[in-house]
């Protein structure tokens, strides 16, 4: 039986469209990539999130991307924690990305929070990825 990482193949879905300049991209639906994505657009990453369902009835998540002067608004994207080997954090050891100018997204026993909302809230868990 094949792992497959969702949240790895969402997020290069995500940077490689920004990259090669599309307006939007779709993902199909879970309620953790909601998360994520929404997160995205509170912090200004993306422009708009919604929820869209195809011919066959599957609900796909349609994200907007934001571009500034003519790049794209993320300049990095990356997944921290992986199939393969998980990464757990108390509240005091979530990492700063970049000085505070990025985001980490953790997946807390509260649902999907940043890294500001998870201190702020004394929350540990699981490192998703990092935003820039």
């Amino acid at each position: 039986m094949a792992l497959h990482d969702t949240i790895g193949d969402f997020i290069t879905v995500i940077r490689n469209a920004g990259s090669a300049g599309k307006a939007s991209c779709q993902y199909p639906h879970s309620n953790l990539r909601a998360g994520i994505a929404t997160i995205l657009r509170d912090r200004g990453f993306v422009e708009k999130v919604s929820e869209t369902k195809s011919d066959s009835g599957i609900k796909h998540l349609e994200v907007e991307l934001k571009y500034v002067n003519g790049e794209h608004a993320i300049r990095g994207l990356s997944r921290l924690s992986k199939p393969g080997r998980r990464s757990y954090c108390g509240y005091r050891e979530i990492p700063r990305t970049l000085g505070g100018l990025g985001i980490s997204i953790l997946s807390t026993p509260q649902g999907i929070m940043d890294d500001k909302s998870a201190r702020k809230n004394k929350l540990g868990g699981e490192l998703l990825c990092s935003v820039w």
